[in-house]
């Protein structure tokens, strides 16, 4: 795919399939260690959680910052909000859910959205790595999931990466249920530690009610990949409309109504996604197959350590 000047920009996600996949996960892993290394400063790296377990220093309350961490004790004392700053763990255990369900296997700029998960997958990689920390995943195409244990070391982190871009493909009407994906995770309970759900959440919000079940114990972060034809349908006149997870297809005329009905039903979709995602007090990262990617996870990664920081985000 290529951009308006008919090349491929550098930003662009490298070929994850076929004969070319592994040459494209060498690529995916150079850019992720050259544009991500920055990130790799201070006590953790960028997505570790920067609460952790261990009690450490009070300081005044500011607005934005957790309420669950208000230390009532100093609180009484100085008759001001105070919140108890925590030491972070010395190690973590991060589980990825990758939803590689039909309706990823679709992409209108430069990648599939499947292969956008591939790059998720590999920057959460490499953002936990090191110090002891461990990364497993559950990787499902709603035919069948795959749990890989959570294991440390360059080795292992690769594997995985590989893992989640062989998945195979499922047969066209087989519907996703990132649902079952996410009560997977949370039964039996693990260690706290870091969870991360991948998927471009189209659909009913299901799963919001184990993703709220899954944040009492973990640090939470939900990925959501989109294209740009998920939110705004193109002046193409006729044309098949087909949903992959049902099999269906339908004719329409891309009219200058529907497609403002359609854009309405998109944006109307996503902000339910981002208040269920808000509410189950993860963090929101979107990627879109027509952007750079990295950069979007800079800006993600950036805005999450400043938060726990105490400043403003």
């Amino acid at each position: 795919m290529r951009d308006e000047t008919g090349t491929r920009p550098d930003w662009a996600p490298p070929v994850l399939r076929g004969e070319r996949l592994e040459a494209g996960l060498r690529t995916l892993e150079l850019d992720v260690r050259r544009r991500l290394d920055g990130l790799l400063q201070g006590n953790h790296l960028g997505l570790v959680p920067g609460p952790g377990s261990e009690p450490g220093e009070a300081r005044p309350y500011q607005p934005g910052d957790d309420v669950r961490r208000m230390d009532w004790a100093v609180t009484a004392r100085t008759t001001e909000p105070h919140i108890r700053e925590t030491v972070a763990d010395r190690e973590l255990e991060t589980w990825v859910v990758a939803d590689l369900s039909a309706s990823l296997d679709f992409g209108t700029a430069f990648c599939e959205k499947r292969d956008l998960v591939v790059c998720a997958v590999a920057a959460i990689a490499y953002l936990t790595a090191g110090g002891g920390n461990r990364i497993g995943a559950l990787i499902s195409n709603g035919a069948r999931t795959v749990r890989l244990p959570a294991r440390g070391g360059l080795a292992h982190s690769r594997n995985l990466v590989r893992q989640v871009a062989r998945m195979p493909r499922a047969e066209e009407g087989t519907r996703g249920d990132l649902t079952a994906a996410v009560e997977q995770l949370r039964r039996p309970p693990r260690r706290r530690g870091l969870a991360v759900v991948v998927s471009d959440f189209l659909g009913d919000t299901s799963w919001e009610r184990p993703l709220r079940a899954l944040s009492a114990r973990h640090e939470l972060i939900g990925v959501e990949v989109l294209d740009p034809r998920d939110v705004d349908l193109p002046d193409i006149g006729s044309v098949v409309l087909a949903d992959p997870e049902t099999g269906r297809q339908r004719e329409v005329n891309a009219s200058a109504l529907l497609r403002k009905e359609f854009a309405a039903a998109a944006r109307a979709h996503r902000a339910e996604v981002a208040r269920a995602l808000r509410q189950a007090g993860a963090g929101h990262l979107v990627l879109r197959t027509d952007s750079d990617w990295i950069a979007d996870t800079v800006r993600f990664v950036v805005a999450r350590k400043r938060g726990w920081s105490g400043a403003a985000s």
